[in-house]
């Protein structure tokens, strides 16, 4: 090659632009950049600022600094909303009036849960709403005419109606959203961001936190993703984990079997205890099904959003959903609601009481500023 040959090919090489890792299928991102960094004449091009584009080495496309804009774009992130306490304070508006309904269906005129009540049975039973009833009716009296061999029974009659009344009561619309919520939503869309709703791990259902996410309207949902155990179950993750014959990744093996060997070294103490007080005890040492669904949705919700899990950012209400996101490294904002106003969440980054003002905002949220 002569000398203006290879000048011709020096100057084509220069401005040879390689494709945006972002948007090829990341299958092809390895090879492409292999064959670039073989291409000895070829070199980087640089960006119309003037930024030299890097070869994105091991970081994941998704989360590449823009080409145009270079190095120093803020890094993208997606937010992952829990619908149950986050979006609407279910616990305080709907759940109370639900087991007063059920209540007055059965005839329970002398059962009537006020606000302090409700938050008090909550929080001495844990969130468990047989055990609630059985704390308010020991303390109230059972009915008289109720043998104690039907007890089981009869609460059981009271939370399938209470269940019925929460359905009617959801559906009505009559449940508000969170004040600020939807600004926060539409802010995180107007910036771009992901916003994903998760229903697939409500306790009160994935039906019903679908109609509390309708409550947003439709232009907004139009623009975000929600997660409910279909979406779960289709993504890459619930087919790999979650689908027949296949298993958990090593490190949530782990996990499970170190949880399982403390559980398991509780019920040994606790029955050494109570050989020397002589009485019996039991600790149950099998792991909830529940906390794999958690921690599937929260991995399927990052996947649509096309992030990694570490830059997604859980906007939670529940203590289970903060450990789901601390076991997978996603960080974490707890937005408090009345059956959570004084629990400890000791793995979260942050802890809010609401949306907007000196609460939780996109703004803090980029510049990952908790407090």
């Amino acid at each position: 090659m002569d000398g203006a040959a290879a000048s011709a090919a020096s100057s084509a090489g220069a401005h040879l632009r390689l494709p945006s890792p972002a948007l090829l299928p990341r299958s092809l991102v390895p090879e492409i950049f292999k064959f670039a960094s073989a291409a000895a004449p070829l070199r980087i091009a640089a960006s119309p600022c003037g930024v030299p584009l890097r070869p994105p080495g091991l970081r994941a496309p998704c989360c590449l600094p823009d080409p145009i804009r270079g190095e120093g774009t803020a890094q993208k992130i997606g937010v992952l909303i829990e619908v149950e306490g986050v979006l609407a304070d279910v616990y305080r508006f709907g759940n109370r009036q639900a087991f007063n309904v059920a209540f007055q269906k059965l005839g329970l005129d002398c059962a009537n849960w006020t606000e302090p009540i409700y938050l008090d049975l909550t929080r001495k039973a844990a969130g468990d709403e047989e055990r609630m009833l059985t704390l308010f009716f020991s303390r109230i009296g059972w009915p008289t005419s109720l043998p104690t061999n039907e007890k089981v029974a009869f609460l059981k009659r009271i939370l399938r109606e209470k269940s019925n009344a929460l359905d009617s009561y959801v559906v009505s619309g009559n449940l508000p959203l969170r004040p600020g919520v939807e600004n926060f939503v539409d802010d995180a869309l107007n910036e771009g961001i992901p916003v994903i709703m998760l229903t697939a791990c409500s306790k009160s259902g994935d039906k019903l936190s679908r109609f509390l996410v309708e409550k947003l309207g439709w232009d907004r949902i139009s623009k975000i993703k929600i997660v409910g155990k279909k979406e779960v179950e289709g993504s890459l993750y619930g087919q790999l984990v979650l689908g027949k014959g296949t298993t958990s990744t090593l490190d949530e093996q782990l996990a499970k079997e170190a949880r399982k060997a403390v559980s398991m070294e509780k019920q040994r103490v606790a029955e050494e205890v109570a050989s020397a007080l002589k009485i019996s005890v039991d600790i149950d040492t099998s792991l909830p099904e529940s906390f794999d669904q958690i921690v599937a949705t929260l991995r399927a919700g990052a996947e649509y959003a096309s992030l990694p899990v570490y830059d997604c950012v859980l906007v939670a209400g529940s203590q289970s959903a903060v450990l789901g996101a601390e076991r997978i490294g996603m960080p974490c904002v707890v937005i408090r609601n009345s059956l959570t106003s004084r629990a400890e969440f000791r793995s979260a980054n942050a802890v809010m009481d609401g949306f907007g003002g000196a609460d939780l905002t996109i703004s803090k949220l980029r510049r990952k500023r908790w407090s």
